[in-house]
């Protein structure tokens, strides 16, 4: 009696790969079921109003065959309306396949390190910046904003009037914070000035 060939264990470093993809990956099943949903009832409409015409009834919404001769040949008033409708319907179907073609993003990132799995929020990531940034330029803790993104994150400073903002130790300051958080796949600073500062610190 042959038996089949046991499967090899999963890593460590394969597992961690996995839970790492699926926590900063949103699933795009309810997108998918929607969709689903919505051809099953296009389809049970379509299929009703057929059999209540072979039936010799009268139609709920539309008659299937109206409906065909009038997108065989449509009246000019109705031609106006179809090329808008056209093209809307191409961009939902391309918007749908790009959906269904490129991956999800969760606001999450995972962190460099040998022993575990972590994942962190962006929210933290962009708090620690904009902590390590209001300490470099010197001023307070709201005076920074800081939007993470999937590579990049902008740091937008407002400065304290009358103060100039060194913006090489900032930058500095942002960099040395994103490497002690350690973000997979990494993240690139880019800092913003205002070009007017407040009154105070």
């Amino acid at each position: 009696m042959k038996t089949a060939p046991a499967t090899p264990a999963m890593t460590p470093a394969a597992r961690d790969r996995r839970v790492l993809r699926r926590e900063t990956h949103s699933s795009r099943s309810g997108l998918a079921i929607t969709v689903a949903l919505l051809i099953i009832v296009v389809c049970l409409i379509v299929g009703t109003e057929m059999v209540l015409q072979l039936l010799g009834r009268a139609p709920l919404l539309f008659s299937p065959t109206d409906a065909a001769r009038t997108a065989a040949a449509p009246a000019s008033d109705l031609r106006r309306v179809m090329v808008p409708l056209g093209i809307g319907v191409a961009l939902v179907g391309l918007l749908l396949l790009l959906a269904a073609v490129l991956p999800g993003r969760r606001t999450r990132h995972g962190l460099s390190t040998d022993r575990l799995a972590v994942v962190v929020d962006d929210e933290v990531i962009a708090s620690a910046l904009a902590r390590s940034a209001a300490i470099a330029a010197g001023v307070a803790p709201d005076a920074v904003r800081v939007t993470v993104g999937r590579r990049s994150a902008q740091v937008r400073l407002t400065p304290t009037s009358g103060i100039r903002v060194d913006e090489a130790r900032v930058t500095e300051a942002a960099v040395s914070a994103l490497e002690r958080v350690g973000p997979r796949p990494s993240i690139r600073p880019r800092l913003l000035v205002a070009p007017t500062g407040r009154v105070g610190s």
